[in-house]
């Protein structure tokens, strides 16, 4: 069972009204060393990696306006997580870094090598889980009159991810790099090659400016959910981040996308699939259900309507609270919408039930119980449903990670499900089996 813990550089991520919980410590995002402390414990608990999530632009939909969002907190204020790695990596061994990056307003040929950096920084520990921008106001704020539709962005996505691949895996021969002192030659000449792409939305001559890393293209996270999210993620991810609400819709979802990558020409069971999960845990029952009415109570409900609303592209605070949540098809996050409408078609969702259930973990089951009882809940997705991890979302920072390493983990690893120890090499061979390259019928693999 593999775990990554989904968190964000920011106040609040997806427990809305959590940083006014008696000891959270949200407000740390700002300090190194509350990063350092997340790394150890998560390394502690055998995790492959903490997961970052990040936005471009500020949540404006509810009610048309920012207030709301700034007022609460809600993913605002945040700052860039990549420059955390570096400091959290430095005090771990093993433990990987999964880093949200837009290819909606970055550039591949600079995100390339800032990859690349990283990858050599913390010897291959390092994954990229590949994102559109969907909030009008970051369009705003990159100078772009508005955002590019839905499937606009995910063609502008492919063709940013061809260069990169590219980058990474075509223009660095293996064994290019030979530092012969005597002959006074680092690297042979003709091992380093352009890979000269002119498309749609990119011309990038190359070379790449970095030498092979050790694992050349970072691993690839996707959590695509439109028809055409699922089509990129088919083609591009190896491991796919799933935030539906529901074990139907998560196995319905396995399914067709392992489907769509034998389509591609990869093997489907190469996909490795990390539904999001908010456990809330406690030494006995009682105490587990009192945390957890304790966290209802915290609940900031309109924040949670302000991130709904950002999400869905849809201002909730139109809508009666009884009112029935359509289907609509968005440009924003068509996830969050099917999640509500479309992943279990036997339940009708009101306004006010959204709210309710999205304020600990927005999208995502929460799972609570004494220790054998989440490890019991757990273990039933990995075994019945098939799913290849978790990503643990936290309500309380830090204690609901140190709740789930300290008390959920070694049940766990007492049933053989979660590593005693780290084995050797990156994160792609320790998380996926396979590497330290991408596997060799994924399309963005080199013949060399």
């Amino acid at each position: 069972m593999r775990l990554n813990l989904f968190t964000m550089n920011a106040v609040e991520h997806v427990s809305m009204g959590s940083w006014r919980y008696p000891g959270d410590q949200s407000a740390r995002y700002t300090d190194r060393t509350y990063w350092e402390e997340v790394a150890r414990t998560a390394e502690r608990g055998g995790f492959d990696a903490v997961f970052f999530a990040d936005v471009r632009g500020i949540y404006d939909v509810y009610g048309g306006s920012r207030e709301t969002a700034i007022e609460k907190a809600v993913q605002t204020p945040s700052n860039d997580p990549t420059y955390l790695i570096p400091a959290m990596a430095s005090v771990t061994n093993h433990l990987g870094f999964a880093v949200t990056r837009s290819t909606s307003y970055n550039h591949p040929y600079q995100l390339a090598r800032e990859f690349s950096t990283l990858d050599h920084l913390t010897d291959g520990r390092v994954a990229f889980n590949v994102v559109t921008s969907y909030l009008e106001s970051a369009a705003a704020n990159l100078g772009v009159e508005e955002r590019l539709d839905h499937d606009a962005r995910y063609d502008r996505a492919q063709e940013f991810m061809d260069v990169c691949y590219a980058l990474w895996e075509d223009s660095w021969d293996e064994g290019s790099v030979v530092r012969d002192r005597d002959a006074g030659v680092y690297t042979r000449p003709e091992g380093v090659h352009d890979v000269d792409h002119e498309g749609e939305f990119f011309s990038v001559r190359g070379p790449h400016g970095c030498e092979p890393s050790p694992q050349r293209t970072p691993v690839v996270y996707q959590a695509g959910s439109s028809d055409r999210g699922r089509e990129f993620a088919a083609r591009n991810a190896e491991a796919v981040f799933v935030s539906l609400p529901t074990e139907r819709g998560v196995r319905d979802y396995v399914e067709d996308m392992r489907s769509r990558a034998a389509d591609h020409g990869r093997d489907p069971d190469s996909l490795a699939f990390f539904p999001g999960v908010v456990p809330v845990v406690g030494e006995t029952e009682a105490l587990a259900e009192a945390k957890y009415e304790s966290y209802r109570e915290a609940i900031d409900v309109e924040g949670v309507l302000a991130v709904l609303s950002g999400f869905m592209d849809l201002d909730l605070s139109t809508l009666d609270p009884d009112e029935r949540v359509e289907h609509i098809e968005t440009e924003a996050i068509q996830g969050a919408v099917d999640a509500f409408t479309t992943s279990d078609p036997d339940r009708d969702w009101t306004v006010r039930e959204v709210a309710q259930f999205a304020g600990l973990g927005t999208t995502s089951p929460v799972v609570v119980g004494t220790p054998e009882a989440v490890a019991d809940e757990l273990e039933r997705w990995f075994t019945d449903v098939g799913v290849d991890g978790f990503n643990v979302k936290e309500v309380t920072r830090p204690d609901s990670l140190r709740d789930f390493v300290d008390l959920v983990v070694p049940e766990l690893r007492e049933r053989g499900l979660v590593r005693d120890r780290y084995g050797d090499g990156t994160l792609r061979e320790r998380t996926l089996g396979y590497g330290p390259r991408l596997p060799a019928d994924h399309p963005g693999r080199s013949d060399d």
